[in-house]
């Protein structure tokens, strides 16, 4: 029965690391936002989007490209790119390839916007997450969470992330 038992939980440190990363990483995503809202007026939803277009050529993609690169619904991206083409950061096109479908485009505005507040951003991130890291600790971070990206994007075909 201790089998069984100790294959449905955590042992102690795994849960004390588990929990430390759902609590810190929910802190970090709320504070990155919280400084971008305040500076910039721009949620980190946003700004992730002002950044997958604007390393996308021609600083367009198709809108369920960028949806699965973001890892959201294709309904809460067609909001919040509605949100921000009213405020004209994007706008949306025809698609080049086939005209059918719609692509989401950065405007010279949303890059403007996207160049300030990456600034504020990056400091953040490295304020709240690097500094406190070791180089090796954060290279560990990165190797763990690129595998779990590999796990998850490899049981799920046809998704494209990074």
């Amino acid at each position: 029965m201790t089998d069984t038992h100790d294959a449905l939980w955590l042992d102690a440190a795994q849960q004390r690391a588990w929990r430390a990363y759902l609590v810190g990483s929910t802190l970090l995503m709320d504070r990155l936002d919280r400084d971008l809202r305040e500076a910039h007026d721009l949620s980190l939803p946003e700004y992730e989007i002002l950044v997958r277009l604007s390393e996308a050529p021609e600083r367009r993609l198709r809108m369920a490209a960028l949806a699965d690169s973001l890892s959201h619904s294709r309904s809460r991206v067609t909001h919040t790119v509605s949100r921000m083409e009213r405020g004209g950061l994007v706008d949306r096109v025809a698609c080049v390839s086939d005209g059918r479908g719609v692509e989401a485009r950065l405007t010279d505005k949303g890059f403007a916007l996207l160049e300030t507040a990456a600034h504020t951003h990056v400091r953040g991130v490295r304020e709240y997450l690097v500094a406190l890291s070791t180089d090796d600790d954060f290279a560990a971070v990165g190797r763990v969470f690129d595998a779990v990206t590999d796990r998850l994007v490899s049981a799920q075909p046809g998704l494209d992330i990074r």
